[in-house]
């Protein structure tokens, strides 16, 4: 596949207006400079798409235009694909893993509970980039799909616990699209059940909807954490779906590459 330059990106109505939330916000984040890349098996009058950002991977289109070794550079990704990709991911990769995923969009509007004392709940400015790149590198995920730290904390689409200058929990738009916004957020360990996660995406719920916006919410059918979160924060259940988890490029594919 080759990298499409932003001149050369294909109309975005013909490939992703019709997606579910979370894959259309991705689709259309990827468009932001820095955040996102995409590809297609040829620059003019493509046959098939793929749009990455952060670790999350999109396939459109037909699987007969791309070899197995077109999709190699796409190890260790989460990716939503039609059904009609899966001989062409399973051939391309040593290990394919279903994860089964709910998508929610919210639906109830839930104030933000009071913060604990001495910690404050806010959007973040640029000058918090610091902050943020402090965080667990465990949770340094929450600020890729915008780049890394500095993109989020600039962005003015994140809300954050402090305590002082440190971030407890951080909720932002991880996908921002033109309808949807989907959400994302992340406690650091010893400051969970404080209710700290659902102060910040109310916050930043409140934030979408004053955008015109509607917010989105994906996670894994066995992350009941997160589930718990988004439902309390006025969420509910749009779809399931199922995305894969990529291994290494298959040894028969690899070998191509020598």
């Amino acid at each position: 596949m080759i990298e499409l330059s932003p001149d050369q990106l294909p109309a975005f109505s013909d490939w992703f207006a019709s997606g579910p939330p979370g894959a259309a916000a991705l689709a259309e984040h990827a468009l932001v400079p820095g955040a996102g890349r995409w590809w297609a098996d040829r620059a003019v009058d493509p046959r098939a798409i793929a749009v990455a950002c952060a670790d999350h991977l999109l396939l459109r289109g037909d699987p007969t235009a791309l070899a197995p070794i077109a999709l190699a550079p796409f190890a260790a990704h989460y990716v939503q694909s039609p059904a009609r990709f899966l001989p062409l991911l399973s051939n391309a990769f040593d290990l394919l893993v279903p994860w089964e995923r709910m998508a929610y969009v919210h639906r109830v509007r839930v104030s933000p509970p009071r913060p604990p004392h001495g910690v404050t709940v806010r959007r973040l400015v640029s000058g918090d980039a610091p902050a943020l790149a402090a965080l667990h590198p465990d949770t340094a995920w929450i600020h890729a799909s915008w780049g890394g730290p500095v993109g989020l904390a600039a962005s003015g689409h994140g809300w954050a616990a402090f305590a002082k200058d440190r971030v407890l929990a951080v909720a932002c738009t991880y996908f921002r699209g033109t309808t949807y916004e989907d959400v994302a957020c992340a406690t650091i360990p010893e400051h969970r059940r404080q209710r700290l996660a659902l102060a910040c995406v109310t916050a930043l719920c409140q934030d979408i909807a004053a955008r015109g916006h509607t917010p989105s919410w994906s996670c894994s059918r066995d992350n009941r954490p997160s589930r718990l979160v988004a439902w309390t924060a006025g969420f509910r259940l749009e779809h399931e779906y199922v995305h894969y988890l990529t291994g290494q490029p298959a040894r028969r594919v690899a070998g191509l590459t020598v």
